[in-house]
C-alpha cells in the first residue's frame, strides 16, 4: 500500500469513527435537544453525495469512509425528525 492511500485510509478512518460516540449516546438516550435537524439534513445528504462521488471515482476509502459515517450519522437524523 503506498503512504497516501495509507492516509486516505486513516483519515476515513478518524472522521468516520468520531461520530459513533454521538450516535451511540443519541440512539440509547433519544436526546437530541442540542443538535440541529437542518444541519443533520444537509450532513446526510453531503454524505449520500460524497458516496456517490466515491463510487463513482473507484474511491474505496472516499466510498466506505462515506458509508460507514451515513449509517451511522442516518439514526441520528431519523429520531431527531421523529422528535419534531
Amino acid at each position: 500500500m503506498e503512504w497516501h492511500t495509507f492516509v486516505g485510509y486513516l483519515a476515513a478512518s478518524l472522521t468516520t469513527l468520531s461520530f459513533l460516540p454521538q450516535a451511540v449516546k443519541v440512539i440509547t438516550t433519544r436526546n437530541t435537544q442540542g443538535i440541529s435537524l437542518l444541519m443533520y439534513l444537509m450532513f446526510v445528504c453531503g454524505l449520500v453525495m460524497w458516496l456517490a462521488y466515491g463510487l463513482l471515482i473507484g474511491d474505496a476509502a472516499v466510498s466506505l469512509a462515506n458509508l460507514l459515517t451515513l449509517l451511522f450519522a442516518l439514526p441520528i437524523l431519523v429520531i431527531k425528525y421523529r422528535q419534531g
